[in-house]
């Protein structure tokens, strides 16, 4: 994954979601940022390291802040696509959508992967807590309009569903659920992804939906859109060891850690290294507090400090 606007230069995000991982961040809306990663940057950055990745499926665009905020995006991609073949995929939390230069930016990879988590502009606020001047139906509208561009990328909306042990406002019930199908029928997006919250979350009072009603609900959506358009995402699946030429492992444990806090076994799959390589590097980095170990309701999670 490449984050366009890494940890020591990251100034603002425009949606802290209470289903997000580790440490709130400082919001300053949709204004000017400064520092940001330059596209050269992250062409060079890319340029070696994908060759060391055997089984590469896509070079994403995720990390430690929102890729969309960064205005060089489309140019970046567009770089990678001097330099590699693989396919270009972003992970965005929909909160620029609206805009139509994020959305040409946007339209230069293979794969989006947008977040919707409700229908309802109550619970957008209550579990997302965007900025001021981020509204539902603009992001609505506006990934509706990544559909109707006449070059665009493939649209896959992810829909992070969950609980509370509060009594604070979910979108996991049936009325949320049905008002999300109708939603969604608007955007008529090319894959749907159903999941819950399996890292640990911002706030200690969200948790996780039952696999059982995870499951249920994405029959509902099987019915509305089509087995094929739906994907549920459940947590302890196994996923393929990548297979790469590590340079530093050490490095690269800390950088994934960075981007979002993982388990021990997580870690391992990710960078594909066996756990007796594994252990003294997690100590290592946890006797110098570079990381810390955060327990949840999934596991042992490991994030950076």
């Amino acid at each position: 994954m490449s984050s366009v606007i890494p940890a020591q230069r990251r100034i603002a995000i425009s949606i802290v979601s209470i289903a997000s991982l580790g440490m709130w961040i400082k919001i300053s809306g949709q204004g000017r940022i400064e520092g940001l990663v330059a596209p050269e940057e992250v062409v060079e950055g890319i340029r070696s390291y994908h060759k060391n990745i055997e089984d590469l499926d896509y070079i994403t665009f995720s990390g430690t802040c929102e890729p969309t905020l960064n205005p060089g995006l489309g140019e970046m991609i567009r770089g990678i696509r001097t330099i590699s073949k693989h396919p270009v995929c972003v992970l965005t939390n929909s909160s620029r959508v609206s805009s139509e230069d994020v959305r040409l930016n946007l339209a230069e990879a293979d794969l989006v992967i947008a977040t919707l988590v409700s229908g309802y502009e109550e619970t957008f606020k209550a579990i997302n807590r965007p900025a001021a001047g981020i509204g539902l139906e603009s992001i609505i509208n506006g990934l509706k309009a990544i559909m109707c561009m006449k070059e665009r990328p493939r649209l896959g909306i992810e829909v992070m569903l969950l609980d509370s042990s509060a009594g604070y406002p979910v979108n996991s019930t049936d009325g949320e659920i049905a008002r999300l199908i109708e939603v969604l029928k608007i955007i008529d997006p090319d894959e749907i992804e159903i999941l819950t919250v399996s890292r640990p979350p911002a706030e200690d009072f969200v948790i996780p939906v039952p696999e059982m009603r995870l499951k249920e609900i994405a029959r509902r959506f099987d019915e509305e859109f089509g087995r094929d358009r739906v994907k549920l995402v459940l947590k302890g699946l196994e996923r393929k060891r990548s297979s790469m030429k590590h340079i530093n492992v050490e490095e690269e444990v800390y950088d994934l850690v960075l981007r979002r806090p993982c388990t021990f076994k997580q870690i391992c799959a990710s960078i594909g290294i066996e756990n007796e390589e594994l252990t003294p590097i997690i100590e290592e980095l946890l006797s110098s507090n570079s990381i810390v170990c955060v327990e949840s309701e999934s596991g042992h999670y490991y994030r950076a400090v």
